[in-house]
C-alpha cells in the first residue's frame, strides 16, 4: 500500500531548527522526484523545495533559500527537510509529495501524483 508519513513538525521558537521526515512506502523513492509544500492557515499551498531522482538538482522558493535544505535516502525510502532559522511566518502544515518526473525539479502542486497527511509546524515564542 502506497504511503507517504510526514514526521518531525512541532511547536519551536523563532530560530530553532526542526528536521522533517517522509518516510515513503509501496514504492521505489529512487524512481521518484520529491517535493516538500507547506500550507499555512487561510492560504493556498505551496511548494518549498525539490529534488530531483538523481539529488543533482534542488530548488527552493525564495522564502526559504539559505534556511532549509532537502535531501533524499533512497535506500531508507525517506526524504528530509532540515530548517534552520525558523521564523513565524514558517507556520504551516508541511507536506510531501512525490512525482514521476525524475530528471527536473518542481515547484508546482499539480506536477505531483502522490502525497502525505502533513505534519503540523508551529513557529512562536
Amino acid at each position: 500500500q502506497l504511503q507517504l508519513v510526514e514526521s518531525g513538525g512541532g511547536l519551536v521558537q523563532p530560530g530553532g531548527s526542526l528536521r522533517l521526515s517522509c518516510e515513503v512506502s509501496g514504492l521505489i523513492l529512487d524512481d521518484y522526484g520529491i517535493g516538500w509544500f507547506r500550507q499555512a492557515p487561510g492560504k493556498q499551498r505551496e511548494g518549498v523545495s525539490c529534488i530531483n531522482r538523481s539529488g543533482g538538482s534542488t530548488n527552493y522558493a525564495d522564502p526559504v533559500k539559505g534556511r532549509f535544505t532537502i535531501s533524499r535516502d533512497n535506500a531508507r525510502n525517506t526524504a528530509y527537510l532540515q530548517m534552520d532559522s525558523l521564523k513565524p511566518e514558517d507556520t504551516a502544515v508541511y507536506y510531501c509529495a512525490v512525482t514521476t518526473v525524475q530528471d527536473m525539479c518542481l515547484m508546482g502542486t499539480l506536477e505531483y501524483d502522490f502525497w502525505g497527511q502533513g505534519t503540523r509546524v508551529t513557529v512562536s515564542s
